[in-house]
This record gives C-alpha cells, structure tokens and sequence, in this order.
C-alpha cells in the first residue's frame, strides 16, 4: 500500500463515555442510571462487573488530559452522565456535575484539544425510566431540557445528541442484553421513535439558543452484503439495510421512514401511533455534523440469517472488514444531503496482556486502525467530507454487558491499581498524528 496523507485539517481524536470509565457513581449527588440497575442483576454483566469504579476517570481526569496530550489528540470525544447533571432526570441542575464537566473542557482547551459532547451514550436516570423511559413520549422532552442546561454551561461547539439509538433499541429493547433489558418487539420501536424525537428536539434547542454551533446524531452504521447469490437474499440484504441504516438516517435526512421497514415494524409494534403530526420535522432539524460509527459489516444468506465471512475480533459480532466503512461513508454522500462527517468510534477489542518488558504489543488493533484509516482516506479521495476520526476507545473501560473483560484502548489500564500505560497501539497513532500519513 502507498503511502496516504490525510488534509492538514483533519482532526484526530479518541472518544469515550461516561458510565464506561468515570466511576464514582454514588459522589456528588449523582443519581442512579439505568446502568447501575441493570449491573446490580446478577447475570447481566459478565463476571457480576459494574460500572462503579471503572477506569476511575472522575477522580483521575486531570491524569487522562495529560495522557491525550502526549499522544497528540486534537479532539476528545466523551460523553456527560445526565444523572451527574439531574439526578432525577428533570429540575436544577446538580452544581458539582456541571462543574466537573466544566474542569474536564477547560483542561482540554487548556491543551490545544477540541472537545466534542455527547449528551446521551445509554446512561438514561433511573427515575426516567420508573416512568417508562424511552417508551414514554416525555423522556424527549426531559432530554430537551437537559440538553439546554449543557448547551448554556458549556463553552462547546460540536455535540452529539444520542450515541446509537439502534444499540439501545437493538440490544436494550429487542434482546435485553443491555439495559434496561426489555425482549418486546412491539416497546423497542415506540421506544426508537422517542429516541430520535430526543435528538431533533435538542438540536432545535442548541439552533434557537446558540447559532454557530454544531450538533447531529452519532449513528453505528452497519453495510449489508449478499453472502451468496441465492434467491431470496438481495431481498434479505434490502430488509436489513432498512433495520440497520435507512430506519435511522431516513427520518433524520429526509423525513420519512423508510415505508418498507415501517410496514415490516408494523406487523409487531404500535410504533406508528406514536407517530404525531410534525414529528417527523422535529426529527429532521438539518444537521450540522454526522457522527458515524463503524465497527463491522453484515452479510446475509436468504433467511436473513448473518453469515460470517471475514474473521472477527476478541468478540464475535464484530468482523474485521475495513471496506465496509469505506461503503459506508461513499453511500452517505451518494444517497444523502451533503453534511460535514466525523467518524466517532472505530475500534476494536483485544486481550492485550503485557510481555515481559511491560509492553503492550497491541500489533492487531494497530493493523485494524491502519486499515480503517485508509478506508477514510480512500473516501476522502472521492470527496466524501470526513472532518475527522475518534478512535474508539482512549481507555480501557467497562465494556457493558461484556464487563472488564474486553479492552478496547489504546491506553491500558490496570484496574488494581488505575495505571495508566500507552499500547503499541498509541504510540502509532500519536505517529500518525504527527505524520498525517499511513505508510
């Protein structure tokens, strides 16, 4: 492969979330999430792991900014527990929550690092959820509300409304994997209309109160392909997409859902009652910047049925195809309006157990990162506008229902003692960063 140089501009980041690595969920008047609820079952998360500790990032922010800025990051993409902000989830806010996310942007401007906000990656308060969480239309409107309180307390121009509205539906509503761990076709989709009624309602808020500011969805987009030519398996790719892609991007950019999908969703929830007049132009606020999130791709026989066809990573859903980011960042410019593009998470997990030397040599994450990135560059070249690239994660973290056991960082992290310690993995990106170049 020759070499490829990224645009001058291009911003390089990491992202994390709170729940997975800030800790300290009972300090300073923080509220419980559904998180919390969901880790105390026994069963739910592997190894009995909670979120309670993680990587100690509340109490160790300062520590982690110095560790950005050593590798070079010119963007740090994290998200803000909202019951830090409202335990309850509604009413004043709690002074300590805004103050800490206050210290945390401050010390990234402090180090020449773009902070960009999400204001929600999963971690819905638990008193929100009492009421009927996501599936309860006014869930959108308290995250309206929260979402004005950040936007006012923080000196923030890039936000992302929600993180993965599909994995809260998929694995939070359809499976019961993640929290708050409901198996019911016919909640999950009242609950998918409601999660994007949050996010248009709050980008109206961020356009009305703070022109100039940017604000979109963080969507994981998952290409389909055909595993074979059989009958029946164009149709199952098609199907698919809908679930995957269009169910997200279609009412968002064109404001409409996909009619095929809804006719499918029809069949097995009231999704389309909760559907009211001017929803849909809620849902599609114009969006300033597209948070994109890929880590695999899905091939489809003709049941439907996924078909492993390249190999997977430490965790198996997630197969190792770096041309799928590729289709899917040329398929956003070909078959939606044209809006400013960050890739967001792009990762990939691995035991990453220290030689004797004390060294992490991650060299898989380093061949998939290299990979990935060329993807980007590649779309770059067909003048898809890719602003820039997370990593995904920055830290080793609480890797919800798979618990402590997966690392996705190019930071470890020995959770006995909270050390911090670069990977091979980090210590190539901060190259590249200082490069601008894959060789």
């Amino acid at each position: 492969m020759p070499d490829q140089r990224f645009p001058g501009g291009f911003v390089w980041g990491a992202a994390t979330s709170a729940y997975q690595i800030e800790g300290a969920t009972g300090e300073d008047g923080r509220g419980a999430s559904v998180w919390d609820t969901f880790a105390a079952v026994p069963g739910n998360v592997k190894d009995g792991d909670t979120g309670a500790v993680a990587a100690d990032h509340y109490h160790r922010y300062g520590e982690d900014l110095d560790v950005m800025a050593s590798i070079g990051l010119r963007s740090y993409r994290f998200s803000i527990a909202w019951p830090r902000i409202q335990p309850d989830g509604a009413g004043r806010p709690e002074q300590r929550g805004l103050d800490f996310y206050r210290r945390l942007t401050d010390g990234l401007r402090e180090r020449g690092i773009r902070p960009m906000a999400t204001l929600f990656h999963w971690d819905l308060p638990q008193a929100l959820q009492d009421k009927g969480g996501w599936e309860n239309r006014d869930t959108a409107a308290r995250f309206a509300d929260y979402a004005e309180i950040m936007f006012d307390a923080l000196d923030v121009r890039d936000w992302l409304t929600v993180n993965e509205p599909k994995t809260v539906v998929e694995c939070g509503y359809r499976l019961g994997v993640h929290a708050p761990g409901v198996r019911d076709d016919a909640r999950a989709f009242v609950a998918l209309h409601h999660l994007l009624l949050a996010h248009g309602l709050a980008s109206r808020v961020l356009h009305e109160r703070h022109p100039g500011r940017r604000v979109g969805p963080a969507l994981n987009l998952h290409p389909t392909y055909p595993a074979d030519d059989a009958p029946g398996t164009a149709a199952a790719v098609w199907h698919q997409d809908g679930l995957e892609n269009r169910l997200y991007l279609d009412p968002i950019f064109k404001g409409a859902y996909p009619e095929d999908t809804l006719a499918w969703i029809g069949e097995r929830s009231p999704m389309a009652a909760h559907i009211l007049d001017g929803d849909l132009e809620v849902i599609s606020e114009p969006v300033d910047v597209l948070g994109v999130q890929y880590y695999n791709p899905h091939f489809l026989g003709a049941e439907g049925t996924r078909v492993l066809v390249h190999p997977t990573a430490q965790l198996d859903w997630l197969e190792i195809y770096p041309r799928g980011l590729y289709d899917t960042l040329v398929r956003l410019r070909r078959d939606y309006p044209a809006v400013p593009i960050v890739v967001t998470e792009n990762g990939m997990p691995a035991p990453d157990v220290a030689g004797p030397d004390g060294r992490f040599a991650d060299g898989g994450r380093i061949a998939y990162l290299r990979d990935h990135l060329a993807a980007v560059a590649d779309a770059l070249a067909e003048g898809v506008p890719v602003e820039g690239y997370h990593v995904w994660s920055l830290l080793d973290n609480f890797e919800w229902a798979e618990g402590y056991g997966a690392r996705f960082g190019i930071v470890h992290v020995d959770y006995a003692t909270q050390r911090r310690t670069l990977k091979d993995s980090a210590l190539w990106y901060r190259d590249v960063i200082a490069t601008g170049r894959l060789t």
